[in-house]
């Protein structure tokens, strides 16, 4: 891994982007940060004094074909090029099977799944004349293991990982690693939403959630150096997701005290108990 890197960033303005943009490029790397909501991302700028030479906005709705092709230019006329894409934006609206309305289901499809593949179609437009790049995108344990209640975001975080699997083995002959990250919840305003949904109760199952910190230091010190193919956090959850992945018959059989110990912890949340 180069001092410097070169990233371009996705949902910046709040969450794993909004941290990592700022921890990234105290580190010295230089960021092209985008967002849908451009005025917040603006705010954010401000309040956490990033630096204007490292840190470049650009207002980026991860559907349009444009706006990708324009936040690249960006990233190429500021800093020469891009080395890194993290691909973090993504939609989550809990809904029962038979409740989901035909928007929330646009959503989930378009923002998690075809805004994730059109990144990576760009950046690997781009980096392949260099025979070199990163292409990092943010998946979930819900990419490995259905979550009942979450069926829309279960499916799109699927699809993901079947995207970027077989990205990575194309893109690989020419030089560039892709690598799928499958975190468990995160303390993020996606995690917050969904703490008075009793369909998101499996959500709240783990022993703890993860924060944006954990996000970082398996970025920085796993993910950019060593460029692995998939990394799934934490442990302990991630090889109860493979299981439910291998087994779904048995993941069938542990929903039911799962879902209990979410409720639960939904609330104690609710009640300030965290």
């Amino acid at each position: 891994m180069t001092d410097s890197l070169r990233m371009l960033l996705t949902g910046c303005a709040s969450g794993i982007g909004r941290h990592l943009t700022g921890a990234l490029s105290a580190r010295g790397h230089r960021v092209v940060a985008t967002d849908l909501d451009i005025e917040a991302l603006e705010a954010e700028s401000k309040r956490r004094s990033w630096s204007v030479e490292r840190v470049k906005l650009r207002a980026l709705d991860v559907r349009s074909e444009g706006d990708w092709e324009a936040a690249m230019d960006l990233a190429f006329s500021a800093f020469g090029g891009v080395d890194v894409l993290l691909n973090i934006a993504g939609y989550l609206h809990p809904a029962y099977v038979q409740d989901f309305t035909a928007k929330d289901l646009d959503l989930h499809i378009d923002v998690n799944v075809k805004g994730l593949m059109l990144g990576t179609r760009a950046a690997a437009r781009r980096m392949i004349p260099g025979r070199a790049g990163h292409i990092i995108n943010i998946g979930s344990l819900a990419s490995l293991a259905p979550v009942p209640g979450l069926s829309l975001y279960s499916a799109s975080k699927f699809a993901v990982r079947g995207f970027t699997l077989a990205a990575a083995t194309e893109l690989r002959e020419h030089g560039i690693a892709v690598t799928l990250i499958m975190p468990d919840a995160v303390e993020t305003p996606m995690l917050d939403k969904q703490v008075g949904h009793a369909e998101a109760a499996l959500t709240f199952s783990g022993p703890k959630a993860l924060t944006v910190d954990d996000i970082e230091r398996v970025i920085v010190d796993h993910v950019l150096p060593d460029r692995p193919l998939e990394v799934g956090l934490p442990f302990s959850r991630s090889a109860l997701a493979r299981v439910a992945n291998t087994a779904p018959g048995l993941a069938r059989l542990l929903a039911p005290m799962l879902l209990k110990q979410g409720r639960k912890k939904q609330e104690q949340i609710k009640k300030g108990g965290g």
